[in-house]
């Protein structure tokens, strides 16, 4: 339109942050222009000119923002002070539908997974018999159509601390969890995965489990490992339901087997808590030798040709072997460091073997050490009777325990 009004089939209208918006024209038809055109800016081929309607556009333009911001604001207090007088009944409301979204969800999974009521008893400990991991069990049988291998535990004054031994990859963290889930789980009024769980009372759960450091705050994996497990022994009670997962790995062997020993008896002697203990020391199992409330279980493996087959159940009495090396092949180690591995292995036992040389025992009570002979000199100093000696005597007798000496 303002082409056609003024004949200027170059002009445009166009817009920066400097000037705003304005009409551009060739130099060559500047002397053209409608003399309601302001000047501007001159460039080198252009002119840039501004007009009384164009300015009025562009405060609109400018303030619309600003103005659609104040609109937006006006209209939402007017919500909220149509809202004030009913929000204890909306937020009362809410809440009854939040609780029944949890419910029905619930409702949904026990029905769908065949989970079952759990019973709370007055009766101290936890009885789960085929007991399962909801998570572990649902991505089974997704991906693999693989059912889930249950299992039993057993917790209860006579019985409170499970030795857990067998391969990485066995499933000691997943049995582990998966009791520590069905207790939470109904605890949270929600069905259980498994045939039957009887539940006394619990008031917590700790759990020690995986390896991270705390580069930040200074702290490497096995100080963190020792920071929980001194929260644990600080507040653990004989109603709290503690899940430690290899103690003492980021240490020395004897060091770590140490540190893992004196834990499990102090979560026995003294905090007398439900106790999971995962490890591979397979030395601690001696440990049921000495606590009557201490039992071992094993998740067990066998060896198929090169290959080794995880059998995921949990059986009574300490595991046998550890099954690293197969473990390391199954994760992809090249085939001539897991060659040279066993044939260090097989090294090493025969060194040990030939030398007869076994680990410490260390839940063996402490031997009193054989009485020494006394020395002849102890002996001469316990007959000096100082009272007697005249100065000679004393010269006499100095020279003499000199050449004892």
């Amino acid at each position: 339109a303002e082409k056609a009004r003024t004949g200027l089939q170059n002009l445009k209208v166009e817009y920066n942050s400097v000037h705003g918006f304005y009409i551009e024209i060739s130099r060559a038809q500047a002397e053209n222009a409608p003399p309601e055109y302001r000047r501007r800016q001159t460039l080198k081929n252009a002119e840039r000119f501004i007009t009384p309607e164009l300015k009025t556009f562009e405060d609109k333009v400018l303030s619309a923002n600003d103005r659609a911001l104040a609109r937006e604001k006006m209209l939402y207090e007017q919500v909220l002070d149509t809202l004030i007088p009913f929000v204890v009944a909306l937020q009362i409301n809410s809440g009854a539908v939040a609780s029944l979204d949890v419910l029905c969800c619930f409702a949904e999974r026990a029905e769908s997974l065949d989970y079952v009521q759990p019973q709370f008893t007055q009766t101290a400990g936890i009885e789960i018999i085929a007991g399962r991991h909801p998570v572990v069990e649902s991505i089974s049988v997704a991906n693999n159509g693989q059912s889930f291998i249950a299992n039993d535990v057993l917790l209860n004054p006579y019985r409170q601390l499970l030795l857990i031994t067998g391969p990485n990859m066995g499933g000691k963290s997943t049995f582990m969890r998966q009791t520590a889930l069905i207790v939470l789980l109904a605890h949270c009024g929600c069905f259980v995965p498994a045939n039957v769980a009887k539940i006394g009372e619990i008031d917590r759960i700790f759990t020690r489990i995986g390896a991270s450091d705390d580069l930040a705050g200074g702290r490497s994996t096995f100080m963190v490992e020792m920071t929980e497990t001194a929260n644990i022994l600080h507040n653990a009670t004989d109603k709290s339901l503690v899940l430690l997962d290899e103690i003492g790995r980021g240490t020395s062997t004897f060091d770590g087997l140490s540190l893992a020993w004196a834990v499990a008896k102090q979560l026995l002697d003294r905090n007398k808590s439900y106790t999971l203990f995962a490890t591979h020391y397979f030395e601690l199992t001696r440990i049921v030798d000495e606590a009557k409330q201490a039992a071992n279980v094993h998740l067990d493996a066998v060896e198929h040709g090169n290959n080794i087959v995880f059998m995921h159940k949990v059986e009574e009495g300490a595991a046998q072997m550890s099954y690293g090396i197969q473990v390391a092949q199954l994760a992809g180690i090249p085939k001539t460091v897991v060659a040279i591995a066993k044939r260090k292995l097989t090294q090493l036992e025969n060194n040990q073997i030939a030398q007869n040389t076994q680990q410490p025992d260390m839940f063996i009570n402490e031997i009193e050490a054989e009485p020494l002979l006394p020395h002849p000199l102890i002996e001469a100093l316990e007959a000096i009777q100082p009272d007697d000696l005249t100065p000679k005597m004393a010269l006499d007798l100095l020279y003499k325990i000199k050449s004892m000496l």
